[in-house]
């Protein structure tokens, strides 16, 4: 019933991209038993790469084939070269980064000895394409949830509240706050980056940098919630990132199962270290790494990696390579004041610092080019472009309200958190009175919805 359920669900996009979604999971499901069946490591790293072979194949033909054949064609163009090779526009299907990286994920656990292979073809598949999470994650490992699929959960009415309260949460985010902020930052990208203040950049970083954390963790709680309605339990994807006290610590509380992805099956074999395989996000480096080349080398190339990962543009390959220095630079300040003690005001510091280059990195991932972006970013160069105020008075206003909400997001959500969790009738009919009144406020607020962002990648 759930595979049919997923089939279903995929095909109200595309049913023709079905078979192509059933592809990767039939390879990886005779890999990861032709790699428990031998003994010969020859044959298992044999079977692991054919794997990786295909899926990362498909991943480059139907992702980066328009972006390869541009750049080689411009590349040819400033040699001299006439001959242009043709470009194909191709129809991207939704979902395949996020599959592909589930589907690989499992084949590379049974060939490290630390998953056995699943006898049953249909589990395996539901590992695959459990429609909750199938377009756009989380990135889910095999040891976390396919027991659970493995078995009838029992009937719970916590499950069936919870769930509820996750989906209507997250509707919420996505309604209220992702796509009213949307017109604020399409109007604000679509002016002349010439134009535009260092004030101005500001804004419209922090403002973009709030709608994709509001629609991406607004499709990351629905997808929970729903999970949680069938007494599934998915890892948490998001921990109040913009609470982060430093780039690392942003990226062990931003899309986790990415992160740790990443860390996991690129970055740590890079370093060739032994990875825990676990999800917790985060990209770890061992001290021994902290002052080799291979440290660094392995850091920025895991980043650009990451960057092409969200979208076939040079755009994304400077986010990437932005984070890395972000994350360097911090290794570096950490190493060389590792004997002073650290004062709370400076803890502060380094936490509003960090929040603000972080913010100026989502302008490359919302940037129409790179010239752009670079151009935005000048703005803080140029003294004549420092405070005046470009854009209407109303965005200020709206970016600042935002920040507050933000910064006081953890403690708002341990207070709601007790209220779910509380078995006094009163309390529990305070948290059920709150949920209503932001169920009405949703349904004020719904309308035809932006596309989620994560969609396109």
């Amino acid at each position: 019933m759930l595979l049919c359920a997923s089939i279903i669900f995929y095909g109200f996009w595309d049913f023709s991209f079905v078979p192509l979604l059933f592809l990767s999971v039939f390879v990886d499901y005779c890999a990861a038993w032709y790699i428990s069946e031998n003994e010969d490591l020859r044959k298992k790293k044999l079977a692991l790469y054919g794997s990786l072979f295909v899926n990362f194949s498909l991943l480059a033909f139907f992702k980066y084939l328009y972006f390869f054949t541009e750049n080689i064609n411009q590349l040819g163009s400033a040699l001299g070269f006439d001959n242009s090779i043709p470009v194909w526009q191709v129809t991207l299907p939704i979902g395949i980064s996020f599959y592909t990286f589930q589907s690989v994920s499992y084949t590379i656990d049974v060939y490290r000895g630390q998953l056995k292979p699943i006898r049953e073809f249909v589990l395996f598949a539901n590992y695959v394409v459990f429609f909750p999470q199938l377009v756009a994650g989380p990135i889910l490992r095999a040891n976390e949830v396919v027991w659970q699929l493995d078995q009838v959960p029992t009937f719970s009415l916590e499950n069936i509240r919870s769930g509820i309260f996750r989906i209507m949460g997250g509707l919420a985010l996505k309604v209220i706050l992702a796509d009213n902020l949307a017109s604020f930052v399409n109007r604000g990208f679509a002016m002349n980056p010439e134009t535009l203040s260092a004030v101005d950049v500001t804004t419209l970083a922090f403002l973009f940098g709030f709608q994709i954390y509001f629609d991406f963790a607004a499709y990351s709680h629905i997808a929970l919630g729903a999970a949680r309605l069938m007494g599934i339990s998915f890892p948490e994807n998001f921990n109040f990132p913009y609470s982060a006290s430093s780039p690392r610590d942003f990226w062990q509380r931003w899309h986790i199962s990415l992160s740790s992805w990443i860390r996991d099956y690129l970055y740590l074999p890079l370093l060739k270290v032994t990875p825990n395989n676990n999800s917790q996000g985060g990209m770890n480096l061992p001290r021994s790494y902290v002052s080799r080349r291979r440290g660094i080398l392995a850091l920025i190339a895991t980043w650009c990696i990451m960057g092409l990962w969200h979208g076939a543009a040079w755009t994304f390959v400077f986010w990437g390579a932005w984070h890395s220095i972000l994350i360097l630079s911090h290794r570096a300040i950490k190493f060389i004041s590792k004997d002073f003690k650290t004062h709370r005001m400076l803890h502060i510091f380094g936490t509003l610092i960090s929040l603000f280059l972080l913010m100026l990195g989502w302008i490359p991932f919302r940037a129409e080019s790179l010239g752009v972006t670079l151009e935005m970013l000048t703005s803080f160069v140029d003294p004549a472009r420092w405070f005046y105020l470009g854009m209407r008075e109303n965005t200020y206003l709206v970016a600042f309200v935002t920040l507050i909400v933000v910064l006081l997001g953890p403690a708002l959500w341990r207070n709601l958190d007790f209220l779910h969790h509380s078995k006094n009738r009163l309390v529990m009919a305070l948290s059920w009175s709150a949920m209503t009144i932001l169920f009405s406020i949703t349904l004020i607020y719904l309308r035809p919805l932006d596309q989620f962002i994560y969609f396109q990648f």
